[in-house]
């Protein structure tokens, strides 16, 4: 199954100030989710962003603020995104049959959401370059847990390209520039 723009949503798990700096490639998982919400903008896919208690964990990082609007950010005590009642009613609404997941961290927030969203029946991608845990050992073993559990992980460029579909377009010029 391949990803579409028509039928995605992107969900940002947790992309936090205070959680971010002890995250093995943290470079990588802003600079990849920062292409990823371009490419959303761009293709009109539906952006969601969670916030894991905000007080103790700080906010969305400052990069990636610019590219969000006030409404998409969602805080949450759960460890799923969809453990809460506020972002499960928001997600439902959207009507997006496939999720792309980023974010942090991928053993804990990522995972348990993950699980949440194919268990309810969604097609669920997560991007493997664009999420973390401290270590890589954590990070590994949550990629081959979604694997088995049905999820398919990707890489920001395949979402990208999917998204897409084809070449030759105003939207392909802008974003292929991206990933370059």
């Amino acid at each position: 199954m391949l990803m579409s723009a028509a039928t995605s949503c992107l969900l940002v798990v947790d992309i936090q100030e205070r959680l971010l700096p002890g995250m093995a490639a943290p470079g990588a998982v802003v600079d990849n989710t920062a292409v990823l919400l371009k490419a959303a903008r761009r293709l009109d896919v539906p952006v969601l962003v969670s916030e894991q208690y905000p007080r103790g964990l700080g906010a969305i990082v400052p990069d990636l603020m610019p590219l969000l609007a006030a409404d998409e950010k969602i805080e949450k005590l759960h460890f799923s995104c969809m453990g809460d009642q506020g972002f499960a009613a928001r997600f439902r609404a959207l009507g997006r049959k496939q999720a792309v997941v980023t974010g942090l961290e991928a053993h804990v927030c990522v995972l348990q959401t993950v699980e949440d969203l194919l268990a309810s029946g969604t097609e669920t991608f997560v991007v493997e370059d664009a999420t973390s845990s401290r270590t890589e050992k954590n990070h590994a073993a949550a990629m081959a847990r979604l694997r088995e559990a049905g999820a398919r992980v990707v890489t920001t460029e395949m979402v990208v390209f999917e998204w897409l579909g084809k070449a030759g377009t105003p939207a392909f010029k802008e974003l292929s520039a991206l990933i370059k």
